[in-house]
């Protein structure tokens, strides 16, 4: 018998305090920073609003996958997080952990004019699966066996998910204008894939202009007229454009601004583990903001 095993290694218990709400566990874990990571609520963004605005108020860095906090209480928790001396980060909301958030943070005076851009996987990879001619359900059952889509998949079908994406991009990075008044979930024109029939699908792309489900958002006017219009819909892309090649569970956005006439991210094909490097990212300038604090 060898040492190791014949050896009795005493038990060492070590206590976990009972809980019985989130203040009192982040007051129990002395936490400096909280990963939330709850599912969309598309109606309030709860419980993830409490969750964040919990531990900031309790003084912890607050990190978030969940785009429900952006639409509903960005402003709110944003000034909150400033007023504890905090981050409330949330690169992984939108396009797992590619850094469009940070990307502005490097871009002082821009103004950002407008963005379109195909920001749901799923229906990405559906639609592909359609152009072979598969029905939506089968196409979906793919998705879900892939890991991309959800058991239920309502939000991605039906535009939701992208329709959240597109209000975070626009609540951040085109209302900073705090005369602004950012557009509402609801004011976004939303229409999902669910109409569209695998013949139709395998036609367009035949065509030369394949369906996508399109974010778009333009901020029209000036001044204290200036208004923004947004929509997430289904549209037939020219073959030969760059939104129009993007397959599978690729995403890719074009910005206009003020300095940069387009500025274009793609992000191809990313693993599961994409989100998961958005919060950790996340995570390092958390670290960082403390060390040089």
């Amino acid at each position: 018998m060898a040492l190791s095993s014949a050896i009795e290694r005493p038990k060492i218990s070590v206590p976990t305090p009972l809980v019985n709400n989130l203040n009192e566990w982040l007051t129990a874990a002395r936490a400096d920073v909280v990963f939330e990571a709850t599912s969309l609520n598309v109606e309030t963004g709860q419980p993830a609003v409490d969750h964040i605005r919990a531990a900031l108020e309790h003084g912890a860095h607050a990190i978030t996958a969940n785009k429900g906090p952006i639409v509903h209480a960005y402003r709110e928790l944003r000034d909150l997080a400033a007023a504890r001396g905090k981050k409330f980060l949330f690169e992984s909301t939108v396009m797992d952990g590619v850094p469009i958030f940070s990307l502005f943070d490097q871009l002082p005076a821009i103004h950002l004019q407008g963005f379109h851009g195909i920001l749901n996987s799923t229906t990405n990879v559906i639609l592909s699966e359609m152009e072979k001619g598969i029905t939506l359900d089968a196409a979906l059952k793919k998705a879900q066996d892939l890991g991309i889509a959800e058991t239920d998949a309502t939000h991605d079908l039906d535009g939701w998910d992208a329709a959240v994406k597109t209000a975070a991009l626009i609540m951040v990075l085109m209302g900073s204008d705090e005369n602004a008044v950012p557009i509402r979930l609801e004011e976004i024109e939303r229409e999902g894939i669910r109409d569209l029939t695998p013949e139709g699908v395998r036609n367009a792309r035949r065509d030369g202009w394949p369906y996508k489900l399109v974010c778009r958002a333009k901020r029209e006017g000036e001044g204290a007229q200036a208004r923004i219009t947004a929509s997430v819909k289904p549209e037939k892309l020219l073959s030969g454009t760059p939104m129009a090649k993007i397959t599978g569970t690729s995403s890719y956005i074009y910005f206009e601004t003020d300095i940069f006439p387009g500025l274009a991210i793609t992000e191809e094909n990313p693993g599961l583990y994409a989100t998961a490097y958005g919060m950790l990212a996340d995570f390092v300038r958390a670290a960082e903001s403390r060390l040089r604090g």
